[in-house]
């Protein structure tokens, strides 16, 4: 009888893990699904925070080998979201050469490199504040209408 009580207990275990799991892998999703449909908003203090760093040909040249490294794989090499790895994300990696994106102020952008968002990873500790505003300048690069804005500033 107790080897009856024991392959019960271990079956009801068996099958509480097993839902918990179930349950845990199933929220994961329906989190990448609500964050997609929810606008990635940057605080208004962040939004004015102005790019320090003048633009010129070296600062672009620097930050298109960081874009290149660290951007690419997921943005592609023109930005347009079609990287090797943008068929496995979700939510889908942004067109950097958008309307959308290219709208936003230097300081958002700067602020969405540091603070990241799932799949995309924070840079606050893996480029420092010089390397990511000089994404942020290359990313200016990557309008549809060229590099006007980028070395216009």
């Amino acid at each position: 009888m107790k080897k009856l009580t024991i392959n019960y207990d271990l079956s009801v275990r068996r099958i509480f893990y097993v839902a918990a799991i179930a349950l845990t892998t199933s929220l994961i999703p329906s989190r990448s699904i609500a964050q997609q449909r929810t606008p990635w908003v940057t605080p208004k203090t962040a939004q004015e925070v102005k790019n320090p760093i003048a633009v010129d040909k070296t600062v672009i040249a620097e930050g298109k080998a960081l874009y290149t490294t660290n951007c690419a794989p997921c943005h592609g090499d023109k930005g347009r979201g079609d990287g090797a790895a943008a068929a496995a994300l979700n939510p889908k990696p942004a067109d950097h050469s958008s309307a959308a994106v290219q709208s936003e102020t230097d300081g958002s952008l700067f602020w969405k490199l540091t603070q990241g968002r799932n799949p995309m990873p924070s840079y606050q500790k893996i480029l420092t504040d010089k390397q990511r505003w000089e994404l942020v300048d290359y990313i200016r690069t990557l309008s549809r209408d060229g590099n006007k804005r980028a070395l216009a500033k």
